[in-house]
């Protein structure tokens, strides 16, 4: 059985490998809070897609789980370690910690944060 975080994380990878920005912001709740890797935090879903729209469209991520927990009934929470990378060879790893939550029977994001590895 696929993790709620799993299943999420790859709902977005599909959005993001495609450059579906629609479908990567319907990921979030409406009021998600999100830290990308610029040095604002946004909060909703349109300022999410802002910010993937401005990602360039060759960019890919790979993601590997490293935990998940129940953090409240309805809301699931946990690790991953990201990589975004594009065909130039630019790569960035990233540690990203997520906040889910169960809206209307579907689990979406309502807290993204990444650090840069260094």
């Amino acid at each position: 059985m696929s993790s709620v975080l799993t299943q999420l994380l790859n709902d977005w990878k599909k959005a993001f490998d495609g450059h579906h920005t629609d479908d990567m912001a319907a990921l979030f709740t409406p009021d998600a809070l999100f830290q990308g890797f610029g040095p604002d935090a946004l909060e909703g879903r349109e300022a999410v897609k802002g910010y993937y729209e401005a990602v360039p469209d060759n960019r890919s991520t790979e993601f590997r789980i490293l935990h998940e927990y129940e953090a409240a009934p309805g809301a699931v929470a946990g690790f991953a370690d990201v990589t975004f990378s594009d065909p130039t060879g630019w790569a960035a790893r990233v540690h990203l910690s997520l906040v889910a939550v169960a809206d209307a029977g579907t689990w979406r994001i309502r807290q993204y944060h990444v650090s840069i590895v260094r």
